[in-house]
């Protein structure tokens, strides 16, 4: 058996269509629920779905007052507030392109971003570094007046046609403007019942900012579609608290990266969270040692995703179908998805190869922003290739191995960085590590690990505690303490950076 997935395809979109009118229609049906609040553990600020749409559409109207015109780009340098999603979707209802940016980045990377997308206005939080050039720039608080402003018409038209701009995290190289359609949101539907369970009763707890395609998607844009509501920790809000913001707020379904679990553990053998039915994890493999904690700790399990900016998730274990241990889930229902060799054929199912998805998915990408030429690259015949290695075993099921460029060669034979990672974080002074292979001579390359701990530990005990556990030629060569493994703003490690780094030291670039 080959390793496709060709399920029943979704409901076509409505070829009238606008994002934002599809995700605030709980608005006239319950305006009075509550659509968001921002928790902390002080406060709360809370806005429902008749609220949050008249701000809306004030706003959109602001944004045409002030000149945008159907297709103008604008650029959102905004942290963690309400702001965010006010302005996005303001923007959406009158085919103005958002293009959100994470607050995290430093100057000389906003500078990059903003030349590539080259936006009509930036509407930024003054306290945040702003990007050189002749840039219109408007403080976000003059945007909160347009809020009790005339509501706006809002655009509906084809389906296809340019939604809204988002930058991939650039961890396997430089960031590129993901441009989606407006039917982007439309094929979410398939992670409701695929990935979430959710339901219009629903809290959710997101705990990334809202500028990551992940918060911006799970955290907001679908619980509003179906009328749940949406729960967003305040800026500056830290792990440690989350509990308690789960537990007070009564979340029925949380949502972060595997990272964020992992410090939510930490010194804790138990969480009291009576109302959380599960947990949702997406954005890097998660391990199976955390999935175990957690379902300790409080008595649900974590359903993980995988996906990518391109095309949002679409494999992924759900309550409705778990994924067997060891495997990341299924192709959600109406995905048509396989995994390719190197001559562009489906594989036999237990054989590796890339992860693909098929071009009329209707969450995939218009295209990568400007840049025809790659967008073609990424297609081979009927399907996108993701750049992810996977496995599909007999029954379906899909099992991350890493990324292309993450891949590691060890005598002749491909090594998953996952697999090694797996088998070291089990290791009891381990927090966690990360395996990359490394250039050590001009010709030669070996099996790195990075990891986090209390001190340094010996290379020939941890090379003996993974003699039973991994093949001699998975084991790494070298063990390197650090004291924080690099990571993007969405928390996903830099590989790439360890590997360029050690280099670097080492004089092996």
């Amino acid at each position: 058996m080959l390793s496709v997935v060709e399920d029943n395809a979704p409901p076509p979109c409505p070829p009238a269509f606008n994002l934002t009118a599809h995700v605030l229609g709980a608005a006239e049906v319950d305006p009075d629920k509550i659509a968001l609040a921002i928790v902390g553990p002080a406060r709360a600020e809370r806005w429902s779905f008749g609220r949050l749409k008249e701000a809306v559409l004030g706003t959109a109207t602001g944004l045409l007052e002030a000149g945008l015109e159907p297709g103008d780009r604008l650029f959102l340098r905004l942290g963690n507030t309400v702001d965010f999603p006010i302005l996005f979707l303001a923007a959406a209802a009158v085919d103005v392109l958002p293009v959100p940016i994470s607050a995290q980045l430093a100057a000389p990377e906003v500078d990059a971003l903003a030349a590539a997308v080259a936006p009509a206005m930036i509407v930024a939080d003054p306290r945040l570094p702003m990007p050189a050039g002749d840039f219109r720039v408007l403080s976000v608080e003059a945007t909160r007046d347009w809020r009790r402003r005339p509501p706006a018409t809002i655009a509906t038209g084809d389906p296809d046609r340019p939604g809204y701009v988002i930058f991939t995290s650039g961890t396997g190289g430089g960031p590129r403007a993901v441009l989606h359609a407006h039917r982007a949101v439309w094929a979410r539907r398939m992670m409701h019942d695929g990935w979430y369970g959710l339901r219009a009763t629903d809290r959710l707890l997101h705990a990334g900012a809202f500028n990551w395609t992940y918060t911006l998607g799970t955290g907001l844009l679908d619980p509003w579609t179906l009328g749940a509501t949406a729960l967003v920790p305040h800026e500056g809000v830290g792990h440690d608290a989350l509990p308690l913001l789960l537990r007070r707020h009564d979340a029925t379904i949380f949502a972060a990266a595997p990272g964020v679990y992992r410090q939510m553990l930490k010194g804790r053998d138990t969480l009291d969270l009576p109302r959380l039915r599960h947990g949702l994890s997406a954005g890097e493999r998660l391990a199976e040692a955390t999935r175990a904690a957690w379902e300790r700790a409080t008595g649900t399990p974590i359903y993980e995703a995988l996906g990518m900016t391109e095309c949002s998730t679409f494999i992924s274990g759900s309550p409705a179908r778990p994924a067997p241990p060891g495997a990341t889930g299924y192709p959600q229902p109406g995905r048509r998805v396989a995994v390719l060799g190197p001559d562009g054929r489906p594989v036999p199912r237990g054989t590796p190869g890339t992860l693909a998805v098929h071009r009329r998915d209707p969450g995939l990408m218009l295209g990568y922003l400007d840049r025809p030429d790659e967008t073609a690259a990424r297609l081979v015949g009927d399907w996108f290739l993701t750049g992810d290695q996977v496995v599909m075993a007999d029954d379906g099921a899909v099992t991350y191995l890493g990324r292309d460029d993450d891949m590691m060669n060890a005598g002749g034979f491909r090594v998953s960085p996952l697999e090694v990672e797996a088998a070291l974080s089990t290791h009891p002074g381990i927090g966690d590590c990360a395996a990359v292979e490394v250039r050590v001579k001009a010709d030669a390359t070996v099996i790195a690990a990075f990891y986090e701990a209390e001190a340094d530990l010996d290379a020939a005990d941890l090379t003996a505690y993974l003699g039973v556990r991994l093949a001699r030629y998975k084991t790494p060569r070298i063990f390197q303490r650090v004291d924080a493994l690099p990571r993007g703003a969405n928390g996903k490690v830099l590989r790439r950076k360890l590997r360029e780094d050690y280099e670097a030291r080492h004089g092996k670039t």
